[in-house]
């Protein structure tokens, strides 16, 4: 490698925010119980005033309403009929017995939401398990972005993608459909929900938006990872952070066909950082994660148990200008030969978020190898314009052989992609 070769590759594809992909989620299910109107609740106010429509008034708003909505949803009819169910639990009396009035209710208190509305950024990759009728040399991946949209709340939306190592990098293009995740089961306490996309018929359909009051404000930066346990079975585990609108808290997302998904709090001293990544296997029969339980440094915990993390020790904390601020990791720690590697983000001057890397031993990861003195991916003239500028970050890359691809966001507002080789890496480092 000659010296002005540069350490990653850069290449053209650009994942935009698209506001034209909506889900239709819950409106105004909850009102104050101050909000009356004749004595009774807002809601059943706004059944009683559809109660009152003639045929011909309801038939013309339901083939509006269907008009409308058909374009990009897929089985409108079941989804109001669903949104009736939930809010009939709310009414005063009996709720109306035919199935249009029942649509048509399902509809007011409906919205249609725009995830991607602001942003589509911090992305992270993995390898699926469909490798079937790929061009020779090439790997499947999938991809999860955080979007945001109205409220500026977060949600996780996915991107099915294939890239040929030293050739080129494509992501298929989004469904304008989207599905909205049922709650399936939800504990007592709230800490654990199961989640279905059943509708969605390709990945880009399933998104994940807040559905615990833990995630009022959102679902933030899904860390996702390719588990795979001692007897060979794979999971896709992804820890992300959960934001009500004052506090943040870790959460694991777990999963295996990117439509049924079980998301559980984790626990422990050391569960109340943001950032945590989990490592893709155990080692020495011990799950293990790294996180920033000091807000400045990466941290690493092991625990026998997935949901609690406790304890944990720094192994890499601040040393070089770029990253006096603070660092942490950007995704899950990558084996590879030589031992774990880690892409890390370090906050410098101004705020700039740069990229660099380290190198952990593979039979304790507790031991620093090696780390970049530089940044090996910082903001450029031309990708640190955006929401929050002069940010450049991810939350998971994914290996082939000695290759690397790199999803990174852009100033928390758009999804670029770099190349690099291991030993591009390990050479960068000191």
């Amino acid at each position: 490698m000659s010296e002005e070769q540069p350490i990653l590759d850069h290449h053209d594809i650009i994942l935009r925010p698209d506001p034209a992909r909506t889900v239709v989620r819950p409106f105004a299910l909850d009102y104050p119980s101050a909000y009356q109107v004749a004595g009774h609740s807002r809601t059943q106010a706004i059944v009683d005033r559809v109660l009152t429509l003639d045929d011909a008034a309801l038939d013309a708003e339901l083939e509006a309403l269907t008009a409308s909505l058909d374009e990009r949803h897929r089985d409108v009819d079941t989804l109001l009929r669903r949104r009736f169910e939930e809010v009939a639990k709310q009414l005063d009396g009996d709720p109306p017995s035919d199935d249009a009035r029942q649509r048509l209710i399902g509809a007011y208190f409906s919205e249609e939401y725009a995830f991607e509305a602001a942003a589509l950024f911090n992305p992270s990759a993995v390898l699926t398990s469909d490798q079937s009728n790929l061009p020779e040399g090439a790997v499947r991946f999938a991809l999860a972005l955080r979007g945001i949209g109205e409220g500026h709340v977060s949600s996780v939306t996915f991107r099915l993608g294939c890239w040929t190592p030293g050739g080129e990098v494509t992501v298929d293009k989004a469904s304008i459909t989207a599905v909205p995740p049922i709650v399936e089961q939800s504990s007592d306490d709230g800490t654990t929900v199961l989640l279905r996309c059943g509708g969605s018929r390709e990945i880009s359909e399933t998104v994940l938006f807040p559905v615990l009051p833990s995630q009022r404000q959102g679902i933030e930066d899904l860390r996702l990872v390719r588990f795979t346990e001692e007897d060979g079975e794979v999971t896709y585990h992804g820890t992300y952070t959960a934001f009500d609108g004052r506090d943040a808290r870790p959460e694991l997302l777990t999963g295996h066909d990117f439509r049924t998904f079980q998301m559980r709090r984790l626990t422990g001293d050391a569960a109340g950082a943001k950032g945590m990544a989990l490592f893709p296997r155990r080692i020495d029969g011990r799950f293990h994660m790294l996180g920033r339980q000091d807000s400045e440094s990466i941290w690493l915990q092991s625990s026998d148990d997935i949901l609690t993390w406790n304890g944990g020790g720094k192994i890499v904390s601040p040393r070089y200008p770029w990253e006096f601020v603070q660092m942490g990791n950007c995704g899950s720690p990558i084996e590879v030969d030589e031992g774990w590697l880690v892409l890390t983000h370090g906050v410098g001057t101004v705020r700039n978020y740069c990229m660099g890397a380290c190198l952990l031993d593979k039979r304790d990861p507790s031991k620093l190898l090696a780390r970049t003195a530089q940044p090996i991916l910082k903001p450029s003239p031309d990708q640190r314009d955006g929401y929050v500028p002069n940010v450049v970050y991810s939350c998971g890359a994914i290996l082939h052989g000695r290759d690397l691809l790199i999803p990174f966001g852009v100033a928390d507002n758009f999804t670029a992609f770099a190349t690099t080789t291991v030993d591009r890496l390990l050479k960068a480092m000191e």
